[in-house]
């Protein structure tokens, strides 16, 4: 503890350089406190957006194809019979939607709008996608059967249309088509790319094929199936895989023609890169700590010298070489563990301002403000060893000076 005091002492004569001293310290955990806190929110931000999209979704659509270079979307060659052979034939499938899409003005009244999204789908899709209705139903298996002219819409065509006037029960028009509205969504917000998901009409996929397409084919743009679980996700894959290619008569060694995709591995992928990215930025910023503790060793050195008379006596009342090594090793730790406390305020402080300011400046998604405590612990430790580990050599230089040559010294 008395050796404690006198370091504490010693570093409070010269303020000013010591504060300079430990600026590289502060810069550095400071910089690597944001730069991991930011990188958590933008990996928390990734999985928030893929667990909108729905639970354990597995999309599968037909196989696309490569022509003089360019990707050229797949021939039709995915119907409804083949998503309902999925929801009822694979075990590890806990629901499926066929999707067909669909595009037009919706007109209400005097008022239109264009939807960004308008899907046929099946009484499945509210399942599939995670996506509760705030008032009124969904379509049933009737309904689907039924071709009949109903529809769901999202909150925007509830604002853009209705304004305050309840939509339940109101017809709209679709290419002229009149749907009667029995549900709204509940508002999913902006997905990872800025999209609005809010601007939506569902309707029966039956019904987009035969009153707006007037087509008379079975076959469905995609579908989007439910696994019973995270864990099963790879055996649902697998599962769909081995029926589709048994139903569609491919045998072993011939191009599948549709393709199965996962969005577990998509989210997985870019978490990987994420922290990858976080990783990076945080071992450059950790750069300014190395700079730091180099500031560290020559102030303590400067020290040594300027304190050299100071260790003579000192030898010469009594004192040890180790106990000059240990006040001199305490200095530089303490310099390094001061930075380390103030850089990390500081760090959390720049975390907090710059997700706001992302917020503020972009349309996507709300970033949630995330204080990595482990990253700032771990960047204080390693605070702590590069004064352990710079400080080691001036300590060591002053411990072994001559006490009668010290004692000479002016």
């Amino acid at each position: 503890m008395l050796t404690f005091r006198v370091a504490i002492r010693a570093l409070a004569k010269n303020k000013m350089r010591a504060g300079l001293t430990i600026l590289g310290v502060v810069i550095g955990i400071a910089a690597v406190t944001t730069m991991v806190s930011i990188g958590q929110s933008a990996s928390q931000m990734v999985q928030s957006q893929f667990e909108m999209l729905g639970t354990n979704v597995i999309v599968v659509r037909p196989a696309s194809r490569r022509s003089g270079g360019v990707q050229i979307a797949g021939m039709p060659s995915l119907t409804a019979r083949d998503v309902e052979a999925i929801r009822t034939e694979c075990p590890s499938v806990m629901a499926a939607t066929a999707m067909v899409r669909a595009g037009g003005q919706v007109i209400y009244g005097n008022t239109n709008w264009s939807p960004s999204e308008m899907w046929g789908v099946g009484p499945d899709y509210l399942t599939v996608r995670n996506w509760p209705l705030r008032h009124g139903g969904f379509f049933t298996e009737r309904d689907v059967s039924s071709a009949a002219k109903v529809c769901v819409i999202g909150q925007t065509l509830v604002r853009e249309l209705f304004q305050t006037s309840d939509p339940l029960g109101q017809t709209i028009r679709i290419a002229n088509i009149p749907f009667e509205v029995i549900g709204v969504l509940e508002p999913k917000g902006v997905n990872l790319f800025g999209q609005e998901q809010d601007n939506i009409v569902l309707m029966p996929y039956t019904t987009v094929r035969k009153r707006l397409q007037g087509s008379e084919f079975d076959h469905v743009h995609l579908a989007m199936v439910s696994a019973r679980s995270m864990q099963q996700m790879s055996d649902a894959q697998n599962e769909i895989t081995h029926l589709l290619l048994e139903r569609h008569r491919i045998h072993p060694g011939e191009p599948a023609d549709f393709e199965v995709q996962n969005t577990d591995e998509f989210a997985r992928v870019l978490g990987m890169i994420t922290g990858t990215m976080t990783m990076l930025l945080a071992s450059i910023a950790g750069i300014s700590l190395i700079v730091g503790g180099v500031g560290i060793m020559n102030i303590m050195l400067v020290s040594v010298t300027e304190r050299t008379r100071e260790i003579g006596i000192r030898m010469a009342v009594g004192a040890r070489p180790k106990d000059i090594l240990r006040q001199f090793l305490i200095e530089a730790v303490l310099l390094s563990c001061i930075g380390g406390l103030i850089g990390f305020a500081l760090g959390v402080a720049a975390s907090t301002g710059l997700t706001m300011l992302i917020n503020t400046l972009s349309s996507g998604s709300e970033w949630q403000v995330v204080i990595s405590v482990p990253a700032g612990i771990i960047a204080f430790l390693f605070a702590a060893a590069v004064g352990i580990f710079f400080g080691y050599y001036p300590a060591r230089r002053a411990s072994r000076l001559d006490p009668i040559e010290s004692l000479r010294y002016e």
